[in-house]
């Protein structure tokens, strides 16, 4: 049995989780991890909050409070909210503690004696007044893609473009709003560019087929670009002090020091349990096993970067996998914490008490394993009242109430078996195992499946059969399909405690039965004639309208507010006065969207097929960064018939369609605002 330890991506503690978070890495690692534990496997689950960096000094600011009264207060709230909803850590630390300062200062010190990293001056933004070198968030600016007049050193929160603060247009600090000049600083780098070379490349694609595919795609594009040096140091007061003399007012950059923190949080775990050294086992043998669950922006840290980090450092054994996921959207809109565009771990916890498991069963049922996917509020209702409520609680419920009322709450005798009921049992023994295939193989969703399916079999068995109406005339079946029903009730109760782990302690007690071992219920049946059953309640209860409704008025709300915030961007410049005879030359029609896809290979372009009245034509458009082609199909727009027909990306483009365009670079369509005929023209 090879020890395993289980990692999931440290949050930043600059503010709560949200559902994002909880879907994205740490329902399924915990998943993941808890059946391990089922299988008596040896294997530790890590994880903590990242108390270093830039967002942190952000939140400070904001807030008028220090860095460390940030995570303090952040940290407890994070806490709190993973062991309410059930995320069985060993160990939930913090990389604000002793004990990481001094791992992360020693594994930065071991690599430095080795002499791998180098060493550069570079140019970086320097504030004046604030008299202290910038890190890249505390720069703003213009962003030179959609225009937005508040994106930031590193990425445009509007457009999602990732940036570095030279391209700003007329960038600015954030501490005195006034614009930052540039000065010489030395930095410390991780040679990332000869690492590829040595080994990093042919390490990495030996994992093509094991790893999933959106993890290697990434990864593969990494590699594909060339890997550059990064610097592992950063001009701040906040973080692990760089342990050379010479680095006086720097601190490890915290893309370095946060991954040691699984480190740190192993090691000090082992010393609450009185085993100092017992961390090795984990990090440092080569029979063990390293697993990361993150989300897919962690990707290029946690498969590319901390690896080359533990390669260097030399003592550590590199990931086995890094079944990462992708984005959980909301409501059909980015999941965004500046936006208040979320739901928020602790408020669901506080306004749905005792449903913890209906979150996870949802979070799960429609997990971003392979793209991104939308959580909504009435799917949420309805996964609970018709899946966990009319199925799983349902087919509970009239178990235990009938043998209730038949047996007093005891167990039946299971009498000859008709083939029905074989079936049944097949099943029963059969699912548990598919169960175990998706699980390791991290199909979270399939597996979740699996364990629906065997309570629609059980539901599906007990309606068909329907004791109710054979009790008088045949008490001996009666007998026999409730005991079939409680032995699927007792393997429901110990297939769902990777998964719903409340609602699975809340059934064993019901059964009055203690939580098995996944090979010791697997196929066996756990009952003997005459067991009594606990006192039956029920396992799951409907959610009503209003509370949907509270939620969604919520989550409008916070949208109102951020209209209301936001600035007004002034209209683009008039262009030059055309003649009324030139434009009465443009023929721009009522056409409508019969066809839409991607241009290959651009980020910005999308092939159209248009109805215009007068024909069906190709039109390529600039519009993929603002539209999916699915959501466009059957729009009516307006198009400029007879513009010359030129070639785009090897496409004969017919036509252009008009877009209104705002200051921020944002695009809608012009199109009437009743149905019009195609062809119809526009005056």
């Amino acid at each position: 049995m090879k020890p395993t330890i289980v990692t999931a991506a440290l949050p930043y503690a600059n503010g709560p989780v949200h559902i994002g978070h909880l879907a994205g890495a740490y329902l399924p690692s915990d998943i993941y991890v808890r059946f391990l534990r089922m299988m008596n496997e040896d294997v530790v689950f890590i994880c903590g909050s990242d108390e270093h960096g830039v967002p942190i000094t952000l939140r400070a600011r904001k807030e008028g409070i220090t860095p460390q009264q940030v995570v303090d207060k952040y940290h407890s709230i994070i806490k709190k909210s993973f062991a309410d909803i059930g995320i069985s850590f060993d160990i939930y630390h913090r990389t604000s503690e002793k004990i990481h300062y001094e791992t992360a200062a020693d594994f930065f010190k071991v690599i430095y004696d080795k002499g791998i990293f180098t060493v550069a001056e570079s140019e970086q933004y320097y504030d004046e007044e604030a008299n202290t070198f910038l890190a890249d968030r505390y720069i703003t600016g213009t962003c030179p893609n959609c225009g937005n007049t508040n994106a930031y050193g590193d990425q445009c929160e509007k457009c999602g473009k990732s940036l570095s603060p030279d391209d700003l247009i007329n960038p600015h600090s954030q501490l005195s709003g006034k614009p930052p000049i540039k000065r010489k600083t030395k930095h410390w780098y991780l040679p990332l560019d000869k690492i590829q070379g040595e080994w990093l490349d042919t390490w990495i694609r030996s994992h093509e087929g094991d790893w999933k595919n959106n993890v290697f795609g990434q990864c593969k594009s990494w590699l594909d670009q060339g890997l550059q040096p990064r610097a592992v140091t950063r001009d701040l007061d906040w973080g692990v002090p760089v342990p050379l003399p010479e680095a006086k007012g720097k601190v490890l950059y915290v893309w370095f020091d946060a991954p040691i923190g699984y480190i740190s949080a192993t090691k000090a775990l082992f010393v609450e349990r009185n085993d100092p050294e017992g961390w090795k086992k984990y990090w440092q043998n080569k029979d063990a096993r390293l697993l990361h669950f993150i989300g897919k922006d962690n990707i290029v840290f946690h498969c590319i970067i901390f690896p080359a980090m533990l390669k260097a450092h030399g003592d550590f054994i590199l990931p086995e996998n890094v079944p990462s996921n992708e984005f959980l959207n909301l409501e059909g809109d980015k999941i965004s914490t500046s936006r208040n565009w979320a739901v928020w771990l602790h408020e669901y916890l506080e306004e749905f008490p005792n449903k913890q498991d209906v979150l996870r069963y949802v979070l799960c049922a429609t997990a971003p394993e392979n793209k991104d996917n939308d959580f909504t509020w009435k799917d949420f209702q309805a996964r609970n009242n018709n899946e966990l409520v009319a199925i799983l609680g349902n087919f509970i419920n009239r178990t235990l109430v009938l043998t209730q009322k038949y047996y007093e709450g005891k167990t039946p005798s299971m009498h000859e078996l008709n083939a029905e009921d074989k079936l049944c049992i097949e099943a029963m023994k059969a699912i548990p195992s598919k169960i175990k295939e998706n699980i390791l193989g991290y199909r979270f969703r399939d597996a979740l499946f699996e364990l629906m399916n065997l309570a629609r079999t059980g539901n599906k068995y007990l309606a068909d059969n329907e004791p109710w109406k054979i009790q008088a005339t045949d008490p001996k079946r009666v007998e026999t399909i409730l005991a079939v029903s409680l032995e699927i009730a007792a393997a429901l109760a110990n297939c769902m405690q990777p998964f719903l782990p409340f609602s699975s302690e809340k059934l064993l007690k019901m059964l009055n039965l203690k939580a098995s071992k996944w090979d010791d219920f697997h196929g066996k049946m756990l009952f003997k004639p005459g067991h009594q059953l606990g006192e039956a309640s029920l396992l799951f209860d409907k959610i009503e309208d209003e509370a949907i409704e509270f939620q969604i008025n919520k989550l409008n709300a916070s949208k109102a507010a951020n209209v209301a915030a936001a600035p007004v961007a002034k209209a683009l410049a008039a262009k030059p006065s055309t003649s009324f005879d030139d434009f009465s030359k443009m023929d721009i029609r009522v056409g409508t969207i019969l066809t839409a896809e991607r241009v290959p290979k651009t980020d910005k372009l999308m092939k159209l097929t248009i109805d215009t009245g007068i024909d069906q034509r190709t039109v390529v458009s600039g519009i993929a960064e603002h539209y999916k082609p699915e959501n466009i199909i059957g729009q009516q727009v307006t198009i400029l018939v007879n513009l010359e027909p030129r070639k785009i990306k090897g496409i004969e483009s017919q036509g252009m369609i008009l877009m209104a365009e705002n200051a921020n670079g944002e695009l809608a369509f012009v199109a009437p605002v009743k149905s019009m005929e195609n062809g119809a023209g526009v005056k």
